[in-house]
């Protein structure tokens, strides 16, 4: 018997177009309808986006992630899935893709490398992963070269172990012991020190010490993503969010089969282990295999070529302006792309770097750079047009006296 209400129960369950309302009332009345408005949230909250004409810099939110990221992160969101198959799946093809005997997406570089120690300290053992940052029965030191020491090893001291600095390969080899758990080696630094990466390796391979290289902010060449897993570095660290563009708040380690699942053993979601604030998601974890997956196939020898553009236009914005010297520059190591380099002579330009930067950013539209005596400009994380606004303002404000 059909009554009105199982009537209007039949006729909800029709689809809209060619139901029973027909699919020319259907798309009149869309056609009708106002386009939803889109929240400005960054205006909500008073929050100023600006040009980033610095680089990936964690505290400048690093790089923006691409549709291919995006579209990765979107489909996640909307599905439920077991996070240790994901977890094993992603790390399997990220590492074919960077041609790793194994890796696993970390909450970010510094939880790369908390995990890696983790994981070297413990070997995978339950006991043991309970117990850290207690180091009984476990080996309480690594070692490092003095010039290698750098903020972001406290990543590794969270694990409870002791920091040896050495500054020779002789110092190094003295040093080895008992109790060292591992060597750290800061890639940015390689130049620095005496003892040199090949050397370094092999040295870590003559004692039989696991060897971790961190590389977070050395990518492009893309080629390093496989150059120091194939030079012997049994564990490599890479962040996520700057030139691979995936999440800002993932990263990579990359290395040995048995370290990388020990590492594992001690990360989320796994409940009484160190690693356990260190969260990945399912939308973080296929955002970086998108973002890997993206890297590997760019075309990096044009991406160079854009980067050479954009510098050279900054750099003849600033052409006879007195005072001001500047020229095109690649960092040796990180951030391995062309930069604006820019010396002043204040006593004629009348503005510091400091104040220069601070004006770039409180101007219209708002830029932000590196604040220091002498200005870098970074190009590589400039939108399509932004180099040209970066030029001008750059020149306005030099060419106004303080």
């Amino acid at each position: 018997m059909l009554t009105r209400r199982t009537f209007f129960e039949r006729l909800s369950s029709l689809p809209v177009v060619g139901g029973l309302l027909g699919g020319t009332a259907a798309t009149a009345a869309s056609a009708g309808a106002a386009t939803p408005v889109r929240r400005d949230f960054f205006k909500e909250l008073g929050v100023r986006p600006f040009i980033n004409a610095a680089g990936t810099y964690t505290d400048m939110t690093a790089s923006l992630m691409p549709p291919e990221v995006m579209d990765a992160i979107n489909y996640a969101s909307k599905h439920y899935v077991p996070l240790n198959e994901l977890h094993d799946r992603v790390g399997e093809r990220i590492a074919s893709l960077v041609k790793a005997e194994a890796a696993m997406v970390s909450s970010g570089a510094a939880s790369a490398m908390t995990l890696g120690t983790a994981g070297v300290l413990t070997a995978g053992d339950p006991k043991k992963i309970v117990d850290l940052p207690n180091l009984i029965g476990m080996k309480t030191e690594v070692i490092m070269q003095t010039s290698h020491r750098f903020g972001y090893d406290h990543a590794i001291r969270n694990c409870g172990v002791k920091i040896v600095e050495v500054e020779t390969a002789a110092q190094l080899e003295a040093a080895i012991g008992p109790q060292t758990a591992m060597m750290l080696f800061y890639n940015n630094n390689n130049s620095v020190g005496q003892i040199r990466d090949t050397e370094f390796v092999a040295l870590g391979k003559k004692h039989g010490v696991v060897t971790m290289n961190d590389c977070a902010a050395d990518v492009p060449p893309v080629e390093n993503l496989w150059k120091y897993t194939a030079m012997g570095f049994d564990l490599v660290v890479f962040s996520g969010g700057k030139g691979i563009r995936g999440p800002q708040s993932a990263g990579l380690l990359l290395g040995r089969k048995d370290l990388i699942a020990a590492a594992r053993a001690n990360a989320a979601p796994n409940g009484n282990a160190i690693g356990r604030g260190m969260k990945v998601n399912k939308e973080e974890m296929l955002g970086m295999l998108a973002a890997v997956e993206r890297f590997v196939k760019l075309d990096h020898a044009a991406m160079e070529r854009e980067y050479e553009r954009r510098a050279d236009i900054v750099l003849k914005s600033l052409a006879g302006i007195p005072g001001v010297k500047a020229s095109i520059t690649v960092p040796e190591v990180a951030n391995h792309v062309p930069h604006v380099a820019i010396t002043l002579d204040t006593a004629v330009t009348g503005i510091t770097g400091p104040e220069i930067s601070k004006r770039l950013r409180e101007g219209t539209p708002s830029i932000g750079v590196r604040p220091g005596e002498e200005l870098m400009i970074g190009v590589w994380m400039m939108e399509p047009g932004d180099e040209k606004i970066v030029a001008r303002r750059l020149r306005e404000v030099l060419t106004a006296k303080a």
